[in-house]
């Protein structure tokens, strides 16, 4: 038997994690080299007009680079015309710099992507395709020729011209290129584990007949390439609601500075016939036009304005890195909003190796028969579990007593939830306790009926002794009698239980879904340490499940690899396909993980999370800077107006707490791009506990630092 939910053995990589990300590897020399040129292409201001922040630091720099030209440009500048340029020359250098070291955040982010970008497109080379034409011959044609539809003979040695399913045949292939994995993966038509095939992969034995089911430039690869490389991606929703509000703020700071030389002018008046003109000179030069500049600049969230679209970037490359194609940026981000995570036991829970372990006689049949009658039922099944009854059978000691040819099998289907064999007038039938005892009722008194199709009662027991064991019963049975039920075994996988546990602190609910029974299913459930689980699921309980858990206002992830899977793999907010699945599976999901290992959706949910927590651990310590950047600057700058003893800091002068604010401004987004393009290391917490970690150490420090930082730059600077 072959339920669809449960009975696929996933094929899960070997080697730690970190022997399997950057496969291909990826050749990163050069890489700052070419970001430091990219930083200064990108001063393009086609490109900083995408960025409200920085776009205002990239005016404000041309303007201060016209007043150390011309310092008299917007009115005549009471102060030394020379040293009013050098300090006009020095501001602009800075505000040069800040964006520059925006851009080369952004520019190595985007290098990194590009660099594996290449590295996938040197496994994508152009070859000769054997092309079937209907007439059954064969035409060499290049396969950048080929379209969705055709059909290609692969032999061994060749390279496997586009992605495709197998229709034909059997052979190994080697998906190192893609995957990693260096065991070479066994194809054949007609199974949802074995039957795609990717572009750019080896056969390495025997034949394959290919149906292309992708067109030129739309294959794995060539999604993972316009993945990785980043620099036309889309903005996702949080991060242009981000966006939108650095440029809410800006325009707010904008308008207060721009106000300021107003009201500064007014109390210069006041100032000079109070005090005296010196005052209220010095008052004016502390509202120039430069000044009001590095102000803003100074004010404005410019840390996080300039590192938003390296963070986005990021959090893309990490995702290629464990070889997932997104077909966006929202789905990696939508992990990090994740609220329940829908889990199909076999091959993400359990490892998915699940064999016959025992027979168990009941209805007063022998082992011997049991053996004999589940090996019968069994010749036709092709799956794992179906070769695993057969081997147990004949260690038995049962065979084969008649000829396969004379036979007919029954294939296993959702709906009857059995499968078998029909010889000479006698059906023979395995599967699932319930499927097999209505199967024998129906049967009752038909041709060959020998104990009246009755259930025996040892039948229920031997049901519940293999489930309180945590294993799959599958009843066997020759028309309308039982023989016995097969033990099929499989183990959950270690760590999980650790895993869920830190889901569940991050606020992640995880359901379980499988065809077993609900005593089997309450057993794995509770040694794996799910939330909740859904027993005897079909198809359609999937879809149920997860538009049950959107209709309370939650996002849902899944996995799937099954044609079967995919409507509800396009429901899902996040729906992670398995490149070993069907096409079909691999379409609606927005999602395919090329190593085809389901339990990496735990993985893509802390890289989602990541993400948004570094987003917005830098947009706190932002925050904070320019909270302290105020108390550094405007004391200072205005002391004349008689606020100078806030500035707690004693910084020497107005043009030394400006040229210190500035300096720290650009220098602490050069010092940010590491943990930008790493992420901030990840905790299973909260949301509320996130909150206070982020405020206590990026909040408080982001206000601490540039105390610090600015009176050292104060002291080391000579301005006096």
């Amino acid at each position: 038997m072959s339920s669809k939910s449960d009975s696929r053995p996933y094929r899960v990589p070997s080697g730690s994690r970190d022997t399997r990300r950057h496969t291909p590897k990826v050749n990163m020399s050069g890489l700052y080299q070419r970001a430091v040129k990219e930083a200064f292409v990108k001063l393009d201001p086609r490109v900083q007009v995408r960025n409200p922040v920085m776009s205002v630091v990239w005016v404000g720099t041309v303007i201060t680079f016209l007043l150390t030209i011309d310092p008299n440009l917007f009115g005549t500048v009471q102060a030394d015309i020379n040293q009013q340029r050098l300090l006009n020359g020095l501001i602009t250098f800075i505000l040069l710099f800040t964006i520059v070291f925006a851009n080369f955040a952004e520019a190595v982010a985007e290098g990194r992507g590009k660099a594996q970008a290449d590295a996938l497109r040197s496994t994508r080379t152009d070859t000769i395709a054997r092309k079937l034409l209907p007439d059954g011959s064969i035409q060499e044609i290049n396969s950048t020729e080929l379209r969705r539809g055709d059909q290609v003979k692969v032999i061994a040695g060749d390279m496997i011209p586009a992605d495709g399913e197998v229709t034909a045949g059997i052979g190994s292939v080697d998906e190192s290129a893609i995957t990693g994995e260096s065991a070479p993966v066994l194809k054949q038509p007609g199974t949802d584990i074995a039957s795609s095939v990717t572009g750019g992969t080896r056969l390495l034995s025997d034949e394959l007949t290919v149906r292309i089911t992708a067109d030129p430039g739309q294959g794995f690869i060539d999604r993972m390439i316009s993945l990785v490389e980043g620099a036309e991606r889309t903005k996702t929703p949080n991060e242009i609601a981000l966006t939108v509000l650095l440029a809410v703020l800006t325009l707010v700071f904008l308008i207060v500075v721009a106000t300021m030389p107003s009201l500064t002018g007014y109390i210069a008046g006041f100032l000079s016939t109070a005090i005296g003109e010196q005052a209220a000179a010095d008052l004016r030069n502390g509202a120039s036009v430069a000044i009001m500049i590095s102000l803003l600049v100074a004010l404005i969230p410019t840390t996080i304005g300039g590192l938003l679209s390296a963070i986005g970037i990021a959090g893309m490359d990490r995702v290629a890195q464990f070889n997932v194609i997104a077909t966006s940026g929202r789905a990696v981000e939508a992990c990090g909003d994740i609220n329940t995570l829908v889990l199909d036991k076999t091959g993400t829970i359990t490892l998915g190796n699940r064999l016959a372990a025992e027979f168990i006689p009941v209805n007063g049949h022998s082992l011997e028969e049991v053996a004999q009658v589940a090996l019968n039922a069994s010749v036709f099944d092709e799956t794992p579990e179906g070769r695993s009854i057969v081997a147990l059978a004949e260690r038995s000691g049962a065979t084969v007593s008649f000829d396969p040819k004379l036979a007919e099998g029954v294939e296993f289907s959702a709906r009857t939830r059995m499968s078998g064999t029909d010889l000479d007038g006698q059906e023979i039938r395995k599967g699932a306790v319930d499927a097999i005892k209505g199967f024998v009722r129906s049967r009752s008194g038909s041709a060959g009926a020998s104990r009246g199709g009755h259930v025996p009662n040892t039948l229920d027991q031997a049901y519940e002794q293999v489930s309180r064991l945590g294993g799959t019963p599958l009843a066997v049975c020759q028309n309308d009698d039982i023989y016995g039920v097969i033990y099929l075994k499989d183990t959950v996988k270690p760590g999980l239980r650790e895993r869920f546990d830190q889901l569940r602190r991050m606020g992640v609910r995880t359901i379980m879904l499988t065809g077993d029974n609900r005593i089997t299913a309450s057993v794995i459930a509770q040694e794996a340490g799910v939330d909740d689980f859904i027993a005897e699921a079909t198809p359609e309980d999937k879809i149920d499940v997860i538009r049950s858990e959107q209709a309370q206002g939650k996002l849902v992830a899944m996995t799937g690899d099954g044609t079967n899977d995919a409507p509800a793999l396009a429901q899902a907010n996040v729906g992670l396909a398995m490149n070993s699945g069907t096409q079909a599976a691999k379409e609606a999901a927005n999602m395919v993980d090329l190593d085809s290992d389901p339990t990496k959706l735990i993985d893509l949910i802390t890289i989602g999370k990541q993400l948004l927590i570094t987003r917005g651990a830098l947009t706190t310590f932002s925050v904070a800077n320019d909270i302290a950047k105020y108390f550094a600057i405007i004391p200072t700058i205005f002391a004349a107006a008689g606020i100078g003893v806030l500035n707690i800091m004693g910084l020497k002068s107005a043009n030394s707490a400006i040229i210190s604010a500035l300096i720290y401004n650009a220098l602490i987004i050069l010092v940010l791009i590491p943990l930008a393009l790493r992420g901030v290391q990840f905790r299973p917490l909260t949301a509320d506990q996130l909150l206070r970690r982020n405020i206590l150490i990026y909040g408080f420090g982001g206000v601490i630092a540039p105390f610090i930082a600015i009176k050292l730059i104060d002291v080391i600077l000579p301005f006096s």
